[in-house]
């Protein structure tokens, strides 16, 4: 293959991936082991990194493979907010996601145990069955968004239990919350695909329950996401207010019309900017956490 193709195939990849979100789910597996074990070891740096990159392709990267027929109706397709991968590169994208994954799934087995590695098949479980052929979660309402959220939250569990970390009332309201944050975005995520989704025949919790309510029951998982954190260990009930971000944000769409759905992109593209900016103070949270229960 010559350089320049080579090169176009790897950025390719790279865009497939969805590099503006590899932080979205290697953060949570790190911050959960690291505030377990308070260590850096093996499993750390490569759960980290197996999170951060091959996950991401394998989640985002078959999910453009086997969207592509209505990926090419969508306007919003072809950048940082998703892939439009052509046909040409759709068996590579495939053999990518496996070739990368399998070295870092074969080390995290290693190195966990039975329970570990039952949570690690969930998540992987989770991945391929919202896109791939014969499960398609994602053609599934109300499943669709709780798939994408375990997505999120599945790192982060995992972590956890290959950390060995004592499951609390307090811990369980956190991921709880985790999850209603995840099903909210995913929701939130789909109003502004209504009309291509309705085009291409994908059904989703957005083409069932029409944009207005949807955006209305994003609000709502938000809003229980933070009642949730309430009841989390200090200082995790600060976190409480940051759901306040993402619901200002989907608030002047909540009587958007289905032919005007699109228009929610403009609220989405805030959304991208606002999980920067709460991820650093959940960082700090967590920094506090770590120094008063050191």
């Amino acid at each position: 293959m010559p350089t320049d193709a080579r090169r176009s195939a790897v950025a390719d990849l790279v865009t497939a991936s969805r590099p503006l979100s590899w932080v979205n789910t290697a953060f949570p597996f790190a911050a959960a082991y690291l505030l377990t074990t308070r260590e850096i070891d093996a499993a750390l740096v490569i759960g980290t990194l197996f999170f951060l990159v091959p996950y991401n392709l394998a989640m985002y990267g078959v999910n453009d493979v086997f969207d592509y027929a209505s990926d090419a109706a969508n306007p919003r397709k072809g950048g940082v907010e998703g892939a439009l991968l052509v046909p040409g590169r759709h068996r590579l994208t495939i053999i990518a996601a496996i070739a990368t994954c399998m070295p870092f799934v074969a080390a995290l087995v290693v190195l966990g145990g039975p329970a570990s590695w039952a949570v690690l098949a969930v998540s992987l479980f989770a991945v391929a069955a919202y896109s791939v052929p014969g499960l398609r979660f994602k053609e599934v309402p109300f499943l669709d968004s709780l798939t994408s959220s375990v997505h999120f939250v599945s790192p982060a569990v995992y972590g956890l239990v290959l950390a060995g970390a004592a499951f609390t009332p307090q811990l369980f309201a956190l991921l709880l919350a985790f999850l209603a944050w995840g099903i909210a975005s995913h929701a939130f995520g789909a109003v502004q695909d209504v009309v291509p989704d309705r085009a291409g025949g994908i059904a989703s919790i957005a083409t069932v329950l029409g944009a207005r309510r949807t955006v209305w029951f994003a609000i709502g998982m938000w809003a229980l996401a933070g009642v949730l954190m309430l009841a989390t260990s200090w200082p995790g009930p600060l976190a409480a207010v940051l759901v306040v971000p993402y619901i200002v944000a989907a608030a002047p769409f909540t009587g958007v019309t289905d032919a005007e759905s699109g228009s929610a992109n403009a609220g989405w593209r805030r959304f991208l900017g606002i999980n920067y900016v709460v991820g650093f103070l959940v960082t700090m949270l967590l920094i506090w956490y770590a120094a008063i229960t050191a």
